[in-house]
């Protein structure tokens, strides 16, 4: 396994080497970087109504659209961003608890009683520090997370909205009383960079073939391009906003999901998910499926039955879906 660690600061690159080394580095690679001031959106996100767009435009921050599903997390200075790229059969199910664990070790090593609860959250008495997205893409498995070790959570509180969707049921509504950093729970504070050799250390425990890597000029120079052409450009990072008639949304145990969709002659002729779900397929792929099909909800239970709608949204059942859709 290589073991990375990033020179950049900047968002786009950063997301965008992710990718390159998906595409380009056959090798198992854990790769470390620390983004400046920085949204980075869900695969499946609808970006505009998951950013404070005033904020963000007067404060020149960028928003990026990464290759996995989740929700939208602010990054800066005092976050660090870890991620597995990896070829593991075994680890090809929607499960965090492998390549969460190496965080969780050197947290409790410290003093901090971290552990991981619901899908994909890592917590400090009940207050979330760090957020995990996974997905299989070109045959190989990605995980990535965030460690809010030394964040300023008043930028994010006002560069993030709160989608109503995830406080359904919930008796805590703001973002603020729901995340924490890690210095607030350590009895003396530990730099980022003694974090990175305790968390280097702990997985070389686990991948002893563990070995620092640098990017060649070359590799740079295709990372920068591959920056350029997709994760620096708004078709990318937003896309256009859906305007379509029908718009609902619900809370499952799959995440947020919203759909947007128009009917016209009684067919669905457009209609697009959105949502912090992680599925296995891509969503986009049942869009397709659907587009053309007749609104009728036996017609539909149907389709959505044989599609099997867990493979593009986790824990969720054609039921669920359905009653979004009338």
């Amino acid at each position: 396994m290589l073991f990375i660690i990033s020179e950049s600061n900047y968002a786009p690159f950063n997301i965008a080497t992710e990718e390159f080394i998906l595409r380009n580095i056959a090798e198992d690679v854990f790769l470390i970087y620390i983004n400046a001031p920085s949204i980075i959106i869900g695969k499946h996100q609808n970006t505009l109504s998951e950013i404070n767009s005033e904020y963000v435009n007067e404060h020149k921050i960028p928003v990026v659209r990464r290759l996995t599903g989740g929700g939208a997390v602010f990054h800066d200075l005092g976050n660090l961003n870890f991620s597995f790229i990896v070829t593991d059969e075994k680890e090809k199910a929607i499960s965090f608890q492998k390549y969460t664990a190496p965080i969780l070790d050197v947290l409790n090593s410290l003093g901090v009683k971290a552990y991981l609860e619901g899908r994909n959250d890592l917590l400090i008495d009940g207050m979330k520090f760090s957020g995990n997205a996974k997905a299989v893409l070109m045959g190989r498995v990605i995980q990535h997370g965030t460690v809010m070790f030394d964040s300023k959570i008043e930028e994010l509180t006002k560069a993030l909205k709160a989608n109503p969707l995830k406080f359904k049921d919930k008796a805590v509504k703001s973002v603020r009383s729901r995340v924490t950093t890690v210095n607030q729970h350590l009895d003396e504070p530990v730099k980022m960079e003694e974090f990175i050799r305790l968390l280097q250390k702990r997985v070389k425990q686990q991948y002893p073939d563990l070995q620092e890597y640098r990017f060649s000029e070359a590799e740079k120079q295709g990372i920068q391009k591959l920056c350029d052409e997709k994760y620096d450009r708004w078709s990318w990072n937003y896309s256009e906003s859906p305007a379509y008639s029908n718009h609902r949304g619900m809370r499952s145990n799959a995440g947020t999901i919203e759909v947007y969709f128009e009917v016209k002659r009684g067919k669905i002729e457009g209609i697009r998910f959105f949502g912090d779900y992680f599925g296995q397929e891509d969503s986009a792929e049942l869009e397709a499926k659907l587009t053309g099909v007749e609104h009728n909800e036996e017609v539909l239970r149907k389709l959505l039955s044989e599609l099997k709608v867990e493979r593009y949204f986790g824990d969720v059942d054609t039921e669920e879906l359905l009653k979004m859709m009338f």
